[in-house]
């Protein structure tokens, strides 16, 4: 995990840390982006925690959001 530049959108605050790589789910545990991921692979989160409010951001990965457009499971709006 490491800090990174950006600033807090709640609190203005400059200590935001990010971990990349974190399952989206699927199998025993919800599948928070369904039908984005692989027959065998789930799709993957970044997760960006901000250290003075507890502001938590999940981001889907690039992989996963590329598949948004061509998926009927998700809708646009």
């Amino acid at each position: 995990m490491s800090t990174s530049s950006s600033t807090c959108p709640e609190c203005q605050g400059q200590r935001v840390y990010r971990q990349g790589g974190i399952s989206a789910g699927g199998g025993y545990a919800p599948n928070y982006l369904a039908k984005l991921g692989s027959m065998w692979r789930a799709p993957k989160f970044t997760i960006a925690v901000c250290a003075d409010c507890g502001l938590t951001r999940f981001y889907a990965s690039p992989e996963a959001r590329a598949k948004l457009g061509d998926n009927s499971a998700w809708r646009r709006g």
